[in-house]
């Protein structure tokens, strides 16, 4: 018995990741991804300690709204601090979930399967 979830075509699924890249949708993308069910953008962000809330703009601009936001942080999980969370909120509608960004791929495509409206702001390996 399959029990693979369906996924319709047109949705961006992570397929992979790996140092500095990530395969989505069949595309290869270099360097940092906001990934939303209906499209990836590049985010060029040198790293975590560097995020500030104006990264998260396009989440908070994005149509449909957003209602689960994922942070892959890198090889491993990293903390935003209260006051850091707050001024993402304030910018993007709502805070992030933070996690590797093996977990963040994984945790996107779940949800994704499960017809959420999630988007994964990835911080490459």
């Amino acid at each position: 018995m399959d029990i693979t979830p369906l996924i319709p075509e047109d949705l961006k699924v992570i397929d992979s990741y790996g140092p500095g890249r990530f395969m989505i949708g069949g595309e290869a993308f270099e360097g940092g991804v906001l990934v939303f069910p209906n499209r990836v953008l590049a985010w060029p962000v040198s790293g975590f300690t560097a995020l500030t809330p104006d990264d998260f703009a396009a989440v908070g601009a994005a149509e449909p709204k957003v209602e689960v936001l994922l942070l892959g942080t890198g090889a491993r999980t990293e903390f935003l601090r209260p006051s850091v969370k707050s001024d993402i909120k304030a910018v993007a509608g709502l805070s992030p979930e933070g996690m590797d960004t093996g977990a963040a791929c994984r945790t996107y495509n779940i949800l994704l399967s499960e017809g959420r409206r999630v988007a994964a702001a990835l911080i490459p390996l």
